[in-house]
């Protein structure tokens, strides 16, 4: 599978919890997704200081992504919150 119709599923995932991170002032952007299926992640907005980014990354996005995207192995966010 390419990486671009990987990118887009876990896009087309990440549109389920989107409105629950801008309604908290926040939002996330796929950077890149690594050799291992490793999800990169940036953080945008309040979600880049909240400190429930952790777990919203945990249990929201990361639990989104998997679930439509198997062939997922995580994710990480680049700007330092994992």
């Amino acid at each position: 599978m390419s990486e671009q119709s990987l990118i887009d599923k876990v896009e087309v995932a990440i549109e389920e919890i989107r409105p629950y991170l801008i309604a908290d002032g926040g939002d996330v952007k796929i950077i890149s997704i690594d050799n291992k299926n490793i999800v990169n992640l940036e953080l945008i907005g309040s979600c880049e200081i909240c400190p429930m980014s952790p777990m919203t990354l945990k249990a929201g996005i990361e639990e989104a992504i998997r679930k439509q995207v198997p062939e997922i192995n995580g994710i990480n966010a680049i700007n330092g919150i994992n």
